[in-house]
């Protein structure tokens, strides 16, 4: 990628516009390797689709070197996403690309078939958004918090452009449930997601948790963690906002098996390490919108570094 950046569509209009322009690529009689990462090996007929896929996203310049360099990070990227247990669901994925094909005015199908005649096709599209869903949970599990702290000249700085008022921001305590699933059953989790479902219509509150996973087999309880609402990925902060204490999230795949957090204790604090959170969470964000997110950037250089590429 020219910029390390979320890789997802935020753009809807302006690929629906490319989309208005069907456009159709003849497939590669035989294969070539165009680059490989470790012993991942990228394919020119990958190469064929990404390219596809930049046209969509009306990206400009050499296609093709720009669609190898993002595949290349798009699989260390991938690859650092497993390694971390850090990926979201394929529920997750078809319902993000369920959702693109409605704010396009086309139901998934209608999407899919587009997709096919650009050359791209819905499964390299899929893949496409579950990297960049995940890549964000990877990187704030890598550097949570601690990332980017600002020294107190620059947090007495920010208070005074605020004339000295703290931002008010909600902390919660939480717990995570897991259903842990053996690691050789990691790719049939469909029973134990649905009773981690059911676990959470019963759900008695954090501090019977404990006595209530032990009625279910394998089942987890971590203890009791502060977090700060600025702290939480985007779409998790969205869905804890509507939750009450003693409220549990939606099933989503984790590391070790089905997950969900249950609120424990919600209040609304106003204290330096609220205010400095808070404020590095804004200065990351604007960073991110710049097209640079520099926990990202740092992160994926790291990988490059680590990992054995050729780009051919």
């Amino acid at each position: 990628m020219a910029k390390v950046r979320s890789l997802y569509l935020g753009a809807a209009s302006l690929l629906l516009a490319a989309l208005a322009v069907p456009q159709t690529y003849a497939p590669a009689h035989a294969e070539q390797i165009a680059a490989t990462v470790n012993t991942i090996v990228i394919t020119s007929n990958d190469v064929t689709k990404r390219i596809g896929l930049l046209r969509l996203r009306g990206v400009k310049g050499n296609l093709q070197q720009v669609a190898k360099q993002e595949l290349v990070d798009e699989v260390l990227m991938r690859q650092e996403v497993i390694r971390t247990g850090t990926s979201v669901s394929t529920d997750d994925v078809d319902a993000a690309f369920a959702r693109f094909a409605n704010s396009n005015k086309m139901t998934p199908a209608q999407l899919s078939q587009i997709l096919q005649r650009a050359g791209v096709g819905a499964e390299h599209f899929k893949a496409y958004i579950g990297v960049s869903m995940s890549w964000p949970r990877t990187v704030g599990a890598r550097f949570g918090g601690g990332a980017n702290r600002m020294s107190n000249d620059q947090f007495i700085a920010k208070l005074k452009e605020n004339n000295g008022q703290k931002p008010s921001v909600t902390e919660y305590v939480i717990q995570q449930v897991i259903f842990v699933v053996p690691e050789k059953k990691r790719n049939s989790v469909g029973k134990r997601k649905s009773e981690a479902e059911a676990s959470r219509k019963s759900f008695p509150g954090c501090k019977q948790a404990k006595v209530f996973a032990a009625g279910f087999k394998d089942v987890s309880v971590r203890n009791s963690v502060r977090v700060l609402e600025t702290q939480f990925p985007d779409e998790l902060r969205k869905e804890m906002s509507n939750l009450s204490e003693g409220g549990t999230t939606k099933v989503t795949l984790g590391q070790y098996g089905p997950e969900y957090y249950a609120v424990c204790q919600k209040r609304q604090v106003s204290d330096d390490l609220a205010a400095q959170v808070t404020y590095e969470s804004q200065d990351l964000k604007a960073a991110e919108k710049e097209g640079e997110n520099p926990n990202s950037k740092k992160y994926l250089e790291e990988l490059r570094k680590q990992n054995e590429i050729k780009i051919r």
